[in-house]
């Protein structure tokens, strides 16, 4: 299933690799065949970036699944001004990661922030705090959290869904980021971290942790 995020994308690229499917059948020279195998090799691969495959949650009472797909690059200490002393865990999306990002825990939306910044590569630390980002903070009957959607260096389109007080389930679609990009999520310090760095996680099914309250 293609992701309704990507159709302003998929469909355009469909109507050109149609077009000049017709162009090459009747006016076929280098440059139009060339264009087309171009045309098509981007087609293929925005169906495969756009897929929207369903999930199957695997949650307990107190566990966060993973938001997202991708690989853990950084779980770090730090400090959050509603949070206080918190852990970070970052999850890398490559281009060849499910771009979809779910809601991690059954929660109530408690605010949502969207701050412009850079465009560093979503691989790198930094990103973290300097690239653009979207911040959705939500509160549970266990804790707070929040998760960050960080653009990459190609990323430049978040989508996010959140609304703040609604209530929201474990499985719901948070978001979407265009191509490479990186997504936090912010648990309190007390949290038990259940991934190491280098792990490879999938939304919906990997349990990063749980709640100790």
């Amino acid at each position: 299933m293609i992701a309704s995020e990507g159709k302003i994308i998929v469909i355009p690229v469909f109507f050109s690799l149609c077009i000049f499917t017709v162009l090459s059948l009747i006016m076929p020279n280098l440059i139009i065949h060339w264009t087309l195998s171009v045309i098509f090799t981007f087609s293929i691969f925005c169906i495969y970036f756009f897929r929207d495959p369903k999930r199957k949650i695997n949650s307990k009472q107190k566990n966060i699944v993973a938001p997202a797909d991708g690989k853990i690059v950084q779980i770090v200490e730090s400090s959050d001004e509603e949070m206080g002393k918190v852990n970070v865990i970052s999850i890398f999306l490559s281009v060849f990661n499910v771009h979809r990002q779910w809601v991690p825990f059954d929660s109530k939306v408690l605010d949502f922030q969207y701050n412009k910044g850079s465009f560093f590569g979503a691989f790198l630390n930094k990103a973290s705090d300097k690239n653009e980002q979207s911040i959705t903070y939500f509160e549970t009957s266990f804790g707070n959290y929040k998760v960050k959607q960080i653009a990459g260096f190609i990323a430049r389109r978040i989508i996010n869904y959140m609304t703040p007080l609604d209530r929201v389930s474990v499985g719901d679609k948070l978001g979407f980021i265009r191509f490479g990009s990186r997504v936090d999520i912010i648990v309190p310090h007390n949290f038990k971290i259940d991934v190491s760095v280098g792990d490879k996680v999938r939304g919906c099914q990997t349990i990063l942790g749980e709640f100790n309250g």
